[in-house]
């Protein structure tokens, strides 16, 4: 065996490790998906976080999760064409838009195909370097699983752990709660959390009021909320934002 084939089982073996333990690790997650059917977070992963962090110390926390059906209609459209445009089709993880997200440039893989090992090497060499595009590839639920449960960390680990949750809450959720938890739980600023928080905050409205371009501002702002949002850099939010109304707009022609 070349050292490249043995450098990659070494990987595949470590992944396959990894995977196990985040099984198992996952027996003792709490709450369970199931309890968020009819529970909102009191506090995610993400806030108790933020709240042991000294930039924060001053900033008073603002969290009020609401429903759907309180929420604009053109934030949820324009969240999925920002987040994740095919939320209601895929199981949790969006195996088309890891593998673009990646770079993987071969049609399929089979471990027994030198050039498709080559090229698995090539990707898992890039993401080593750089995790950049990997955001593109995570799904609203996977995003979810990571708000509640996990933190940002890059550690592979981690996003193990993250794709493992993803899947339980498929399970164990309707779609539609799924996005309602993320609509709710999501940050969109220093110490401001789910949209109805974001809209008071920015717009000094309810969440149920926003306009398409308010709406499209906050999907913007999902990215990179503390870098970037409608109260800091708001120029950035806005080219981001004016990209999903040229997105929704090409949606509705077609």
């Amino acid at each position: 065996m070349n050292p490249a084939a043995r450098a990659l089982r070494a990987i595949a073996q470590t992944l396959l490790a990894a995977l196990l333990l985040s099984l198992a690790w996952l027996f003792f997650v709490w709450p369970p998906p199931s309890w968020w059917r009819s529970h909102w977070p009191a506090e995610t992963a993400f806030m108790r976080m933020r709240a042991g962090q000294a930039a924060f110390d001053t900033i008073p926390r603002r969290y009020a999760p609401l429903p759907l059906d309180s929420i604009s209609d053109w934030v949820e459209r324009l969240v999925l064409i920002g987040e994740d445009d095919a939320f209601y089709q895929h199981g949790g993880i969006d195996y088309r838009q890891l593998r673009d997200a990646l770079g993987y440039r071969r049609a399929s893989f089979s471990w027994s195909d030198p050039r498709d090992r080559a090229e698995l090497w090539r990707v898992l060499l890039k993401v080593r370097e750089s995790d950049d595009g990997m955001r593109g590839a995570s799904t609203i639920t996977q995003q979810l699983a990571k708000n509640l449960y996990l933190s940002p960390s890059r550690n592979p680990l981690r996003k193990v752990k993250e794709a493992a949750i993803a899947w339980r809450l498929e399970q164990a959720l309707e779609k539609d709660r799924i996005l309602e938890l993320y609509l709710a739980v999501a940050e969109l600023g220093p110490n401001t959390w789910g949209v109805e928080a974001a809209a008071q905050r920015y717009f000094r409205r309810s969440a149920a009021r926003l306009s398409q371009e308010q709406a499209a501002l906050l999907a913007a702002t999902l990215p990179h909320p503390l870098s970037s949002n409608p109260g800091h850099r708001p120029g950035r939010t806005q080219y981001r934002a004016n990209l999903l109304l040229e997105r929704l707009q090409m949606s509705n022609v077609q």
